[in-house]
């Protein structure tokens, strides 16, 4: 009985080279998902509703927390800006000068959505409260929160929140 090899053409054999060097690649650079999550410009977000990611800005200091996203005439779907502060306490957002509607997701300490304030309005001075104290409040796309059933208790992992997260990075 013969054994006849099959012929491998290139085609077939790039694709696992390829994997095989993104593998080793992933392994000696330590690159994992993990810590893909827990980049500072993306957070997860969990709920009922299963995960969702979001790309961010952060807003960490007075200067960009008072810019917010004034001014911009776009946000992308899965985009938003955290806006981190530096203890926490009961704060209020509001829309001057914000051109696009927004979602606002204002969240504990631990990661964990306290309050949702749905469709902000653009160009509204009315003060928008967190209704008690925050570490930090995420502005999504208006509309978001609903489509998805974003609400509170949905946890957020992002490396703002540390190692006491509800959902800490690993």
């Amino acid at each position: 009985m013969s054994h006849r090899r099959r012929a491998t053409s290139p085609g077939q054999i790039w694709p696992r080279v390829a994997a095989l060097l993104l593998a080793a690649l992933a392994s000696l650079t330590g690159f994992t998902a993990a810590a893909r999550a827990c980049a500072p410009d993306h957070l997860d977000l969990r709920g009922p509703f299963g995960t969702l990611r979001f790309s961010v800005e952060l807003a960490d200091d007075a200067a960009e927390r008072g810019q917010g996203l004034m001014f911009r005439e776009n946000l992308p779907r899965f985009s938003g800006m955290l806006f981190v502060y530096d203890r926490v306490r009961p704060v209020t957002m509001w829309m001057k000068n914000t051109l696009i509607p927004l979602d606002m997701l204002f969240v504990d300490p631990q990661g964990v959505i306290t309050h949702v304030h749905e469709g902000a309005v653009p160009g509204d001075l009315t003060s928008i409260p967190s209704r008690g104290p925050v570490a930090a409040v995420l502005e999504i796309n208006a509309g978001l929160s609903s489509a998805f059933g974003i609400a509170p208790g949905a946890e957020i992992r992002h490396p703002a929140f540390g190692t006491d997260a509800a959902w800490a990075c690993d």
